[in-house]
This record gives C-alpha cells, structure tokens and sequence, in this order.
C-alpha cells in the first residue's frame, strides 16, 4: 500500500508541471496572437468574439441578476420611507381639517348668532392674466378686465388666497395691477396676533422687507400679515403672507400668493364706506326750521328760577 502511494504522487507532480506550462504556454500565445497586428488575425479575433462571448451570457445572467434586485430592494425602501412621509402628512392634513371644519362651524354659528350683515359690495370681478411686464425693475401683470367690468383704480387683486396688488391703469378691455413686490408698492398691514401696525415695502424681491413696525420685539417669525385697512388702501383683513426673518435679521414677509403661478386673479370691488362728517347726528336728529320763527330762541326758565332773579334784582 506504501508502495502504490508512492508511485501515484512521483506521477502527479511532473503531470501537474506539465498542465501548468501547457497553461502558461496557451496564455502567452493568446496574447501574442491578440497582440498581432494583421487584418487576418482582426478578422480570426473577431469570429473568436463573436462565438464565444454570446454564449457567456449564461454565466453574467446571476450577476445581473442580483444587481436588479439589489436595485430593487433599494427601491422598495425608498419606496417604503415616502410612504411614512405621506402618512405622517395624511394625518396633519386630517388634523387640520377637522380644526378648519370645527372653526368654519363655529364662526357660522356666531354669525347667525349676531346675524351679522356681510357688506354685500365686497364681490370680486375674475381676470385671466394675459402678460407680464417681463422687467426686473417693474412687477406688474396685465388682467383681461376693465372699465367695461366696472374695475377701478386702486382695487385689490387676490389670486384666491392671499393678496397679488392693486389696480393701477384701467383700460376699456384690460387693467394692470402693481404686484406687492414691486418697488413702488407701499402697503400698512397688521401683524398678528400681536396686532402691530406696519408698512410692507416692495423691493423686486419674492419676499419684501416690512418696516415701521411699532413694537418690533413682539414680532415672531411666523405670524400673519393681513391689510390692515388704514387709508382706505384696501379692506381690512385681507391675507398678505407669513414673517420670516432673513440671514441679515432684516424682518420680512412671505408671501401668500404664488406668484410663480399667477393665471387667475380676483379683482375685489370695494366702493369705500360712508363718511361721518357730523358724529352727532347719528344720536339726536337736526330739529328742522320753521320760516319766520327765530332760529336761536332764548331759553325760557323755570318759574321758580324767574322768581328767584326777580329777588335779587
């Protein structure tokens, strides 16, 4: 048995040499042959190619294999994260419709309460916007209403959330509205809930700075910026945007209309409200004047107080 041992491991080391330069020989020869510069040899590695590499595809199919399902599952994570996102939103969302639809409630129960009149010349007029001015030094948009839909200089136009600007040039079919943001736009705005008066000023910038706030320290980033109606600019109450506070520290406002889209705009009619010249009027009537009789009598006084006078004469 030692004998047979032997002999089979002094014939496997020679025949291992032997396989191993037949190896090395068929790889030098491989590559002096792919190293050959002759159209025949081009044309021999190219049959070469074309048989042999077609039929590998077998051994490349698990590779790829696997990086379409690594690919996958990677795609099915991100898939899953958005997911949690848009359930996490779908739950806010929810949250903040059952608020808006508890307060919409509420304020229709307390109208009816007070049975409030709504001024019923608040209506607005819809425009298509048809151009804009295409000019960073002015920001205007041109509306395809005007003077045929009754618009007037200085009303408020809205794109049905927040406040756009204000009529400024009035044509027969069109109109122009000045947009908040440009320069020589000024608008007095309200900041709550703190209820400071302030000034919005346009500077061409998607978010203008507010100046001339009355209390700066109880402004917070954040807080809402209504029209607040002084100067009879436009109506009180009207959306403008949300504080924000820039790098610098400069206080300024968000805009609440999308100015990126602005294809409708509503044109808000607002006639003014009546002004009360005579404040006392409004408790005790003017007594009216009769023709011949004295416009200022003098007061008769008491008895008691004409007897009294007559004593001390």
């Amino acid at each position: 048995m030692a004998r047979e041992r032997g002999q089979s491991s002094d014939y496997t080391a020679p025949l291992k040499r032997l396989l191993l330069g037949l190896l090395v020989l068929c790889l030098v020869g491989l590559f002096l042959l792919w190293r050959i510069d002759s159209p025949r040899v081009e044309r021999f590695r190219a049959q070469v190619i074309d048989r042999v590499v077609p039929s590998f595809d077998w051994a490349m199919a698990p590779v790829t294999g696997t990086v379409n399902i690594l690919r996958d599952f990677q795609s099915y994570q991100r898939i899953y994260q958005q997911n949690q996102e848009l359930r996490r939103e779908l739950q806010q969302m929810k949250a903040w419709k059952e608020a808006a639809l508890q307060l919409e409630q509420e304020n229709a129960r307390l109208l009816d309460l007070n049975n409030v009149q709504l001024d019923p010349r608040l209506t607005f007029v819809t425009g298509v916007v048809l151009a804009d001015s295409g000019s960073p030094f002015r920001q205007s948009v041109l509306i395809n209403v005007g003077a045929r839909d009754g618009i007037v200089d200085g009303w408020a136009a809205m794109d049905g959330l927040g406040l756009v600007g204000r009529i400024s040039g009035v044509g027969d079919n069109t109109a122009r509205v000045i947009l908040l943001t440009d320069t020589s736009s000024r608008i007095p705005v309200t900041i709550q809930p703190s209820g400071q008066q302030a000034l919005l000023i346009g500077d061409n910038t998607a978010a203008p700075p507010i100046d001339f706030i009355e209390d700066a320290d109880k402004v917070r980033p954040g807080d809402r910026v209504l029209t607040s109606g002084d100067g009879e600019v436009f109506p009180a109450g009207l959306l403008v945007g949300q504080m924000a506070e820039d790098p610098g520290g400069r206080m300024r406002v968000r805009l609440a209309a999308d100015y990126e889209r602005l294809e409708f705009l509503r044109v808000l009619r607002n006639y003014g409200h009546e002004r009360v010249l005579d404040p006392g009027s409004l408790i005790q009537p003017s007594v009216p004047v009769v023709q011949g009789a004295d416009p200022d009598p003098e007061p008769q006084l008491p008895a008691e107080a004409q007897t009294s006078e007559a004593t001390d004469g």
